[in-house]
């Protein structure tokens, strides 16, 4: 005997200005567990609202299986037992990432300029690329993190356009920083290329002395 065919129905936003991506990811969820998706889509605001009303609903997606109405994509989620992120859970995730890029650009940009990854001048850059990094994340909305850093900082709180000026002042610092090391290994291959050369003229200068 053949397995039973699983069978859902979904309801989502496909406007022509507007595809829920709840929904695609709802569809996409369903797909991957096995079941036939009856793909239903919500072309205008009037046919959502009615949905809505309809369903005694707020949102959409709204899933539906063997006719019974599972809900929006959290909602399926856990319906398989999935883990479903807590909006309030404090994460150190984004953290974690920015710092191991920043990190795998240091020793990247330190294997460029000496041919080994792990040297001093990949810590400075870690360090300088990672002031950048953050400076960009505080301008994103300067206002907010100036607000913010008032909360902790005792010389903004002694003089608050500091707040503001700071993200800047740290992107500066982590460029000059990087431009100093960048400087310094521009140094190291000249004084290296030109030894090599000195060198080379000096065999052959040997050379021919001896012939």
């Amino acid at each position: 005997m053949g397995r039973m065919t699983k069978t859902a129905t979904l309801y989502r936003m496909v406007m022509p200005g507007h595809i829920c991506p709840y929904g695609l990811k709802a569809k996409h969820l369903l797909a991957g567990r096995g079941f036939v998706v009856d793909d239903r889509w919500l072309t205008t605001r009037a046919e959502v609202d009615a949905f809505k009303a309809a369903q005694g609903v707020q949102t959409t997606p709204q899933t539906f299986i063997d006719g019974v109405r599972i809900g929006g994509y959290d909602d399926l989620r856990r319906h398989f037992g999935l883990k479903v992120a807590d909006s309030e859970a404090v994460s150190y995730r984004p953290v974690i990432a920015l710092f191991a890029m920043t990190a795998l650009m240091a020793l990247a940009a330190s294997f460029a300029a000496f041919g080994t990854a792990f040297t001093a001048d990949a810590g400075e850059w870690f360090i300088s690329f990672s002031m950048v990094v953050l400076a960009l994340l505080k301008l994103q909305d300067i206002d907010r993190f100036a607000t913010m850093f008032l909360n902790y900082d005792l010389l903004a709180r002694r003089w608050v356009p500091y707040a503001t000026i700071y993200p800047f002042a740290e992107g500066l610092a982590g460029v000059l920083m990087t431009r100093a090391r960048c400087r310094g290994c521009r140094s190291l291959l000249h004084y290296l290329s030109a030894g090599s050369v000195r060198y080379q003229w000096l065999r052959r200068s040997i050379s021919t002395s001896a012939s």
